[in-house]
């Protein structure tokens, strides 16, 4: 992965989404040769010379100081993930190229493995960073049968959302969940440009999803560690879930999302009805951790 264009591309992504209007710059007639910001007016709010912040945006974040992100995050009005992913980019241009490396694979300890079993009523499944499922309830794999094929090893996440065409019927809001997964994806790309496995599957769903290559071109990036899921389950038909994400982080980075309904409503009927389903004996895959 290229930090320099990473940078370049994030910057100008942000400058094209905020308007002079929103950024509190008085303008006069004429027509904008550009849909949001000038690097004029960006150096500008953000107090620097213009032939400073154009080198910024060119991918030259190897010798800016924190205090200049911290203008160019109030510049560009950033939210704390693009913050944060502001400054991971900056850490990876100021520190020497680092070569692709694998890491340990996160595996479920026994502990979070009772975790999950405990949680009988209510579905929950665990990933580790690159949203390989490392682990789930039976509820979970009753939830969530794309990633749990009868014949096979559990599925990545993301590969699921972009390579599987039956996610599209699955998730109700295919699109805005998809985007979240490529979100996700690019802020860890920012903390860990090196990362092996990450790179791998980025560039396997690029190669192979017009969507997913568009959308990690757009560089959005934000937290999704709770929300709404509606999905058209194939038993139970739809359902309109929150989930919540529980980080781990002394397992590795695993994360756990628990999924619920409004009490006394269809999706919580269709829920119980999944549940009872869902009780008949099955096999553990509590340990799955070698699969991608």
């Amino acid at each position: 992965m290229d930090s320099k264009n990473d940078v370049q591309e994030f910057l100008t992504a942000l400058r094209a989404r905020l308007t002079p209007e929103k950024a509190g710059l008085t303008t006069f007639g004429g027509e904008r040769r550009v849909p949001g910001l000038r690097r004029e007016e960006v150096a500008q709010l953000a107090g620097v010379s213009t032939a400073y912040y154009t080198r910024m945006e060119r991918g030259d974040l190897s010798t800016v100081s924190e205090s200049v992100l911290f203008a160019l995050v109030r510049a560009l009005q950033l939210n704390d993930a693009e913050s944060a992913h502001l400054f991971d980019l900056s850490k990876a241009a100021s520190g020497p190229r680092r070569e692709t490396r694998a890491k340990p694979e996160a595996r479920v300890s026994p502990a979070v493995a009772q975790l999950l079993d405990t949680m009988r009523d209510v579905p929950a499944v665990a990933m580790n960073r690159i949203t390989t499922t490392v682990g789930s309830n039976p509820l979970g794999r009753a939830l969530f049968p794309l990633l749990f094929p009868a014949d096979g090893k559990p599925v990545n996440s993301a590969r699921s959302f972009f390579l599987d065409d039956r996610a599209k019927e699955f998730f109700l809001d295919w699109e805005t969940s998809a985007r979240e997964a490529v979100s996700a994806l690019r802020l860890l790309a920012g903390q860990d440009p090196s990362d092996k496995a990450l790179m791998a599957l980025v560039g396997e769903l690029a190669t192979r999803s017009t969507d997913f290559r568009t959308w990690w071109g757009g560089h959005t990036v934000r937290t999704h560690v709770s929300g709404t899921k509606r999905i058209n389950h194939p038993i139970v038909g739809e359902m309109t879930l929150t989930f919540e994400t529980l980080m781990l982080p002394s397992s590795g980075g695993i994360m756990i999302s628990t999924y619920l309904a409004e009490p006394g409503s269809p999706s919580a009927d269709a829920l119980d009805l999944l549940r009872s389903w869902s009780a008949e004996p099955v096999s553990s895959v509590n340990d799955i951790s070698g699969t991608s």
